[in-house]
């Protein structure tokens, strides 16, 4: 099996790519699905984050309210490592039982989609590193346009992440993302291709 870490700063493009390799065949672990049922009602990290930040990360029914908390953990780098301390062990544990499970079944390309690959130092953890990788002024742009969000707490999210330039020279495979649909489709199918003949390499 070919482990794959599929990785990308925010608004890169990440989740359209994954959505791709899974469309040619990989299977996908999706890292904001773990997130999710990480923090839902009755999770142990749900009630962490309660106990860390405050009733006022939570909805009026008992949910996580994300903009809440983004609010609070991109304002300060403390807070931020704090969320991930309680957050990333649990995803981690999530995702080694998926992986385990596609090996089980003798899936032959688990792509693991990771925002933090390289800032959580989990690269070794890899047999192939790809990033998605888009300018950053552009990445800026689809926060603002396509989130909504105001665009210093879009700048905030981006300067929250390692710098891409840093993670290009350690990646193995690159797709840039900064044209049409048509283009990061091409690119997609140029790195499947690359995973392919690695995976059909493998003893």
């Amino acid at each position: 099996m070919l482990l794959v870490g599929l990785t990308g700063n925010i608004a890169s493009g990440k989740s359209e790519v994954a959505r791709q390799f899974a469309e040619l065949g990989a299977t996908v672990i999706d890292a904001d699905l773990l997130a999710r049922e990480a923090v839902a009602p009755g999770q142990p990290a749900l009630a962490h984050l309660r106990e860390r930040f405050g009733a006022q990360v939570l909805a009026p029914d008992g949910t996580l309210d994300r903009a809440a908390l983004r609010g609070r953990v991109f304002a300060d780098p403390r807070e931020l490592d704090a969320l991930n301390a309680i957050l990333h062990p649990d995803i981690g544990l999530r995702r080694d039982r998926l992986v385990a499970a596609a090996r089980a079944r003798g899936d032959r390309i688990v792509v693991c989609d990771i925002p933090l690959l390289f800032e959580r130092n989990l690269v070794d953890d890899y047999d192939v590193v790809v990033l998605v990788d888009a300018p950053r002024a552009m990445r800026l742009d689809r926060l603002v346009r396509d989130r909504g969000l105001a665009e210093a707490e879009a700048m905030r999210m981006i300067a929250a992440q390692m710098p891409a330039e840093l993670k290009r020279a350690r990646a193995d495979i690159v797709v840039d993302n900064a044209g049409t649909r048509e283009a990061l489709a091409a690119r997609v199918r140029e790195a499947w291709a690359a995973l392919v003949a690695r995976a059909e390499r493998l003893p």
